[in-house]
């Protein structure tokens, strides 16, 4: 069970706002990406591949960070820490909806990235299980 993401702060996943997501490598130091977030009501998730370091991160040590800020108001953000679980079912379905959220795009795949990518490629969708939730103090 993941605890709920405020009312308050659940606008900052339904926007296209970049989250920084940052897992541990194998030698305990964090690495930090640049990401695209999914919410579907309940659970903040991400899309990677199992190639990607961050996907091989997680599939190594599920303890992940997640760190949203508001671009309209740089004082406002949320972070979320706990763990991830990963889904193979559905990735690129996943990809796409989040890749029709902060583009113009229809598909990843032969519009964002190369379409010869995909075969290489092992897609997950990552949920993040909120253990602990942390709010700007301001906008709490």
């Amino acid at each position: 069970m993941s605890l709920p993401i405020p009312e308050s702060h659940r606008d900052l996943f339904t926007r296209p706002i970049h989250g920084v997501l940052t897992t541990l490598m194998p030698d305990g130091q964090p690495q930090s990406s640049l990401i695209w977030c999914d919410f579907d009501g309940e659970t903040v998730s991400v899309n990677t591949t199992c190639e990607r370091q961050k996907g091989k991160n997680m599939r190594h040590n599920p303890n992940v960070s997640l760190l949203v800020v508001d671009p309209e108001d740089t004082s406002r953000y949320i972070e979320i820490r706990g763990d991830v679980e990963i889904i193979f079912d559905n990735a690129i379905a996943h990809l796409d909806r989040v890749t029709r959220k902060y583009t113009s795009h229809p598909e990843f795949y032969g519009f964002v990235y190369p379409k010869e990518k995909m075969e290489r490629e092992t897609r997950i969708i990552c949920l993040i299980h909120a253990r602990k939730i942390t709010l700007d103090a301001i906008h709490r």
